[in-house]
């Protein structure tokens, strides 16, 4: 396994982590993503660690918490040879204060998966969203305090606009406050819109990027093709996850499915570790999170690393994949003389 430095620190994250929105049960909202219980998602856990794949991503509102207790079980008595990612802002309650980035939110989220996760500190602790309500310096001091007791060693933001991301960088160096260093963001071969403007922040800030569905939201599994039904076990095959997630025009996904078909043809991999390579290829991208509802999917998975795709095949799927990006990015790409877009080529 490949591993990287986390945007600008001296963590070194692997370039494959593996994301536990799998891990739950039936009942959940999130079962559209897999139903592992404890005895599956430690096989998958051990799967990982013999393929290096040491950080492992989850969140508070996972199956309601399911996931972090499961993820908890899978590594216990083995926490020093993992890294644990989680999150929190989402609502996670019926209170008035069981949603957001408040210092009173954020406390008894870390504690509460503290206690899910069977440990006293958390690797990476990212927000899962931003929160216009409450002030930037009360989220950014409330995580200082985590890190400086110990309970949070590295933070990051998940879902940010650019100038979300840029004050709270701003409100960090003004005040000596910590800083992030991920944004676990989307980013894939059909949805490539965080080139334009957080990539080259990224670039230009030292974070990294920490990508999630990095198979389109399940339409990159080489499964859907043009005139082909379905297939009969997806989270598209659900309103409400299809709802939840990016929205990408049928043609357009046909158009990149057929260009990963060609590569994939060309190197004898498959189409889902073609489109994870492209990603891993990428200025800025620190980890790339892989889920899975199997071991076979998830030794799929692990086959995108090890191997690199050239220079002509990645300008083959940027073009295939490419889209007029909104205003003022089209304008700026007419000025690439002195105003480079780092994930353009």
């Amino acid at each position: 396994m490949e591993y990287r430095s986390l945007g600008r620190s001296g963590l070194m994250v692997p370039a494959l982590s593996f994301g536990t929105g799998t891990f739950g049960d039936e009942n959940s909202r999130f079962k559209a993503f897999g139903t592992n219980g404890p005895a599956e998602a430690t096989r998958l856990v051990d799967i990982c660690l013999d393929a290096g794949i040491n950080m492992f991503d989850s969140a508070d509102v996972y199956s309601e918490g399911a996931a972090e207790r499961i993820l908890g079980h899978a590594i216990k008595g083995r926490r020093e040879a993992v890294l644990i990612s989680t999150k929190a802002t989402f609502r996670a309650g019926q209170g008035p204060n069981d949603v957001g980035s408040s210092r009173h939110h954020l406390t008894r989220s870390i504690e509460g998966s503290l206690r899910r996760l069977g440990t006293d500190y958390i690797d990476l602790f990212q927000l899962h969203g931003f929160d216009a309500a409450t002030p930037i310096e009360e989220t950014l001091a409330t995580l200082d305090t985590m890190v400086r007791s110990g309970k949070v060693r590295y933070i990051g933001c998940s879902n940010f606009s650019g100038w979300h991301l840029m004050k709270s960088l701003a409100v960090s160096d003004r005040f000596g406050l910590t800083r992030y260093v991920a944004h676990q963001v989307y980013y894939s071969l059909v949805g490539r819109d965080y080139e334009w403007e957080l990539m080259p922040l990224a670039k230009d800030q030292g974070v990294g990027a920490v990508v999630w569905s990095p198979l389109g939201w399940g339409r990159l599994t080489g499964k859907i093709r043009r005139g082909a039904p379905r297939p009969e076990v997806s989270r598209l095959n659900e309103q409400a996850a299809i709802d939840a997630g990016p929205p990408v025009e049928d043609e357009y996904l046909y158009t990149v499915v057929d260009a990963l078909d060609g590569v994939a043809q060309e190197t004898g991999k498959t189409i889902p570790q073609v489109a994870l390579n492209w990603l891993m290829q990428k200025p800025t991208v620190s980890s790339v999170i892989v889920g899975a509802r199997n071991e076979g999917q998830l030794r799929q998975n692990l086959g995108a690393v090890g191997w690199s795709l050239t220079p002509e095949q990645m300008g083959r799927l940027n073009e295939a994949s490419k889209l007029r990006p909104s205003y003022p990015y089209w304008h700026q790409q007419q000025f690439v003389e002195r105003n480079p877009f780092p994930g353009a080529a």
